[in-house]
């Protein structure tokens, strides 16, 4: 396959310039305090279907000769590139076929659906579901629009970067990338490097799915195991899109689960925006190695948004633990009258919200006139938690910090 070039990409921008976002490019300052950098954010979240995928799928699609289209296409993905592929394959009149495997989201299949797409939901993963797709192309003779690896693809997600460096508020040194396939840093780092080959790029990876880092250092691919960034939980990346980052890109870095987590929060909490995990890898990379960019303007691509309900709720309660603003504590009690309320109202006075209260007296190894009370509560912040325990154990109550950033201390 021919590398795509700075003309491609501003070719797709061309091409695709009146059917997609041009998303918001803007300092964030709350951001820079936390980090030590200045965050320059580039809201790829914000797309209608909330990522950047529509700007490859789009500009493959566009590509396709009169007698493709009338053919129809097909693609596999598990969320992003299949509604991308979807939502643009409707509005140009191109039959659709997305093959998902049989354990995504119920949420994801009805969104891809509802844009006119047939989905089929075949193999366990995604690599059996990316087999049976090969067959069905064959089968039907349909055009495969690949989520990463194609030249066109490539291109389309290249025009984030042109954007990005046209609207930045500020001169950038740096700008961080999440990698799953590569197909979105190969496009970024290819119109960077032209425009201004002074900017270091820098991609990101999950920790549990290194491939483009592995294959670049000459490794074999590899990777496995559930990541809350499912958009970039790629075994083995593209072949075009390897040899465009071994070109093109200056480093390398990945990030563990707690980071992304932290990121989804803190662009939540900050921002008020809602990404998914891999939509929060670049930031989280900014926050787990803040010795690479302290005191840099680093721009910031915010790739996706799209993120199950429950995940997200759970992501913002376990934050609430790891800060301190919440946890749960085992507090030993006497079996008797009006213990239980005299405790409670006591955490109350220390400034604690009770928010579960577990009262056990038979499996528990107290003696049988003694009994435990196990308490999930919040309070303002991690230090208000340390005066509470310490107010608990200062009016004589015997205290065991179960979960929280106090686990463990006497």
């Amino acid at each position: 396959m021919t590398l795509p070039t700075l003309e491609d990409i501003r070719a797709a921008a061309a091409r695709i310039h009146d059917a997609v976002e041009r998303t918001w490019t803007t300092e964030s300052l709350t951001l820079g305090r936390v980090t030590g950098a200045r965050i320059v954010l580039k809201f790829e979240n914000l797309q209608f279907t909330a990522s950047f995928k529509e700007r490859g799928a789009l500009n493959k699609l566009m590509s396709l000769t009169a007698e493709e289209r009338m053919r129809g296409v097909i693609a596999v993905s598990a969320g992003n590139h299949a509604q991308g592929v979807a939502y643009n394959a409707s509005r140009l009149g191109i039959p659709a076929t997305i093959v998902m495997p049989k354990s995504t989201p119920f949420v994801k299949v009805e969104n891809t659906a509802v844009f006119g797409a047939e989905v089929v939901l075949e193999g366990a993963n995604f690599s059996e579901a990316s087999e049976y797709a090969s067959q069905l192309q064959k089968e039907r003779n349909l055009v495969f629009v690949h989520p990463y690896d194609d030249p066109y693809v490539v291109a389309g997600q290249g025009t984030i970067a042109l954007e990005m460096l046209e609207d930045t508020p500020l001169p950038l040194d740096i700008v961080v990338v999440p990698i799953g396939g590569g197909g979105m840093i190969s496009g970024m780092a290819t119109a960077i490097k032209a425009l201004a080959p002074h900017i270091r790029v820098v991609g990101v990876q999950a920790a549990l799915y290194p491939g483009m880092d592995r294959v670049i250092r000459g490794e074999p691919p590899a990777g496995g195991g559930d990541t809350i960034a499912e958009g970039i939980a790629v075994k083995e990346p593209g072949h075009l899109t390897r040899q465009i980052v071994a070109k093109t890109v200056d480093e390398i870095l990945t990030v563990d689960e707690d980071a992304l987590e932290t990121a989804i929060t803190h662009l939540l909490s900050i921002e008020k925006t809602v990404v998914e995990g891999a939509g929060a890898a670049a930031l989280a990379a900014v926050l787990a190695h803040p010795d690479k960019f302290n005191g840099k303007t680093v721009g910031v691509v915010l790739s996706g948004g799209n993120i199950d309900q429950r995940l997200l709720a759970g992501v913002i309660m376990r934050h609430q633990v790891r800060s301190g603003r919440m946890g749960r504590l085992r507090i030993a009690l006497m079996d008797m009258p009006g213990q239980l309320a005299k405790v409670t109202a006591l955490i109350g006075q220390l400034g604690g919200n009770i928010i579960d209260v577990s009262h056990q007296r038979i499996f528990s190894s107290l003696p049988a006139k003694d009994t435990t009370l196990e308490v999930a509560l919040e309070t303002i912040d991690a230090r208000r938690m340390g005066l509470l325990i310490a107010g608990l154990r200062d009016a004589g109550y015997v205290v065991e910090v179960l979960d929280g950033p106090l686990r463990g201390q006497p």
